[in-house]
């Protein structure tokens, strides 16, 4: 199975900033997913057309299986 955590944030100009995290550890709790995206916003690292990070939106883990043939 394949996870991955994703951040969603708003942007000053409306639009929404998606991070992902490939594997995230397996016991992440709600407290520590908003206290990094609370960094995040803070600290005004990333942007999106000039846009700054303006508020947490959501945050999502989604697992996926995949299940690769032999077919050679």
């Amino acid at each position: 199975m394949t996870n991955t955590l994703q951040l969603i944030f708003q942007l000053a100009n409306e639009k929404s900033l998606t991070l992902s995290v490939m594997e995230p550890r397996e016991n992440l709790t709600d407290a520590e997913v908003a206290a990094v995206m609370e960094t995040i916003v803070t600290q005004n690292v990333f942007k999106r057309d000039e846009a700054s990070i303006v508020a947490k939106k959501a945050a999502r883990l989604i697992s996926r299986n995949v299940k690769e043939f032999n077919i050679m």
